[in-house]
């Protein structure tokens, strides 16, 4: 592939039409395309497990579960976890993320994700998420083992001075 290909590829085609209905999408749009069809099916402190069949729209090339859809699952269902602990009234930001990918979900299949929070403190919380194959129920086959620590609350860390 040539450069400006590549270019066209990120950028766009350069149709404003198109770019003028992506600036005017609703308000966390990315989070709602993602988890459409996602279900609940357990709840409890520090524990939740929901299930998703891989609908069309979340495929990469390859026709499987795409990489980032898969991370944003992780980021949202971990965000939501620490929200199951006692007292807890804001989960902060994401800090960081890993993500190991050694299978693929196809069209249709069925997922389960399952989140605990391992430490959910006053600065920071560590959650644990795991992605697997609802129907095997193996967590060998399909595992996507993360751990996410969460900034609790930006007031206790200050802005350096160098960045000001």
């Amino acid at each position: 592939m040539d450069l400006e290909s590549v270019k066209r590829y990120l950028e766009g085609d350069g149709e404003e039409e198109k770019k003028t209905k992506v600036a005017n999408l609703p308000h966390r749009f990315l989070e709602r395309f993602v988890t459409n069809g996602l279900k609940v099916d357990l709840i409890e402190p520090g524990r939740l497990i929901c299930s998703m069949k891989v609908p069309p729209h979340l495929l990469n090339a390859g026709s499987f579960l795409h990489g980032g859809a898969t991370a944003t699952l992780v980021d949202l269902i971990g965000s939501a976890v620490i929200y199951t602990a006692a007292g807890v009234t804001h989960s902060g930001v994401s800090v960081e993320i890993n993500v190991s990918y050694l299978d693929a979900a196809f069209l249709h299949e069925e997922i389960e994700i399952e989140s605990r929070a391992l430490r959910v403190g006053k600065a920071v919380a560590v959650v644990s998420v795991e992605l697997r194959k609802k129907k095997t129920g193996k967590t060998s086959w399909f595992p996507m083992r993360t751990m996410i620590s969460y900034q609790m609350e930006p007031d206790l860390y200050p802005r350096p001075r160098w960045l000001s």
